[in-house]
């Protein structure tokens, strides 16, 4: 088994960037989920409400970000994220913390691209390195455990014999012709290569190149996955959710892929190894 796929996400269900390596960090990947969006009450905003998120093209150059939207009469737009705008309260599921807003420029890009009404004003907001958030309790391994701007876990991983198990399933559940499923509607950070679907359900200890990963959870899913993470449009036949309902539901919602908080740092790179060390 081997490393696929790196991605990071730098701003919340925004697009993805795909890296031939990547730093490990306590909280995720450096820059991934490090800045999100909120609505006029500071609350996280997601493609889950807002599928046109899903059109905002990232670009990262050194310390500089660039949003654009192809296909839409909007300038590209580049800033530079900082430390030392306001602090905002904002809220993301259960947690409350402190992070800092990017200012007026960025905000209003935003609330453009995303065509929200002026009584829709949104800002961007970057992770406050003062500000821990911790990683749900009942899941963590160590009090130190935390995480980015992400959903709950510090990394995501997903399997390519299990999308293309999915992918076969779909396709025998519809009776019209029916698309595959892209790994991107999963947005994971980490995509590894193997012969054996849904193998990494029995994991609870894994190695990627250097770096020590303990398999915590696996990911719930929602109607993102459903999305396409480039037009913003829903799929119609609510696909994937259909077909992993028949088969991957368990309590709490439908499973694809694993939730991971990393032992240790360090750094992870194209067709690294991944080994299990320990399993359920």
């Amino acid at each position: 088994m081997n490393v696929t796929g790196i991605f990071i996400h730098p701003i919340k269900s925004c697009q993805r960037i795909e890296l031939p390596q990547a730093e490990v960090t306590p909280k995720g990947f450096v820059w991934d989920r490090e800045l999100m969006i909120v609505d006029q009450n500071h609350k996280f905003m997601t493609q889950r409400d807002y599928p046109q998120m899903a059109k905002i093209r990232v670009q990262l150059s050194e310390e500089m970000i660039s949003l654009s939207v192809p296909g839409e009469p909007i300038e590209a737009f580049t800033f530079q994220p900082h430390f030392t705008g306001n602090p905002l309260e904002v809220k993301i599921w259960r947690d409350n913390t402190t992070a800092i807003d990017q200012g007026d420029d960025v905000a209003d890009w935003l609330q453009k691209a995303l065509k929200l009404s002026s009584e829709q004003p949104c800002r961007l907001v970057r992770q406050s390195p003062q500000q821990i958030r911790p990683v749900n309790p009942n899941y963590a391994r160590r009090p130190e455990d935390r995480v980015s701007f992400a959903d709950g876990y510090p990394f995501l991983l997903t399997n390519t014999a299990s999308l293309a198990e999915l992918n076969r399933r779909i396709t025998l559940n519809n009776s019209v012709n029916c698309s595959e499923v892209p790994m991107i509607r999963f947005r994971p950070n980490l995509v590894i290569e193997s012969e054996f679907p849904f193998v990494e359900d029995r994991w609870k200890l894994i190695k990627i190149g250097g770096v020590y990963f303990d398999v915590v959870k696996p990911c719930d899913r929602c109607i993102v996955t459903t999305t396409d993470q480039f037009t913003g449009k829903r799929d119609e036949s609510k696909e994937p959710l259909k077909t992993l309902a028949t088969f991957r539901r368990q309590a709490g919602g439908v499973m694809f892929g694993q939730n991971l908080i990393p032992v240790n740092t360090g750094v992870i790179r194209q067709n690294d190894p991944v080994q299990c060390l320990e399993h359920l």
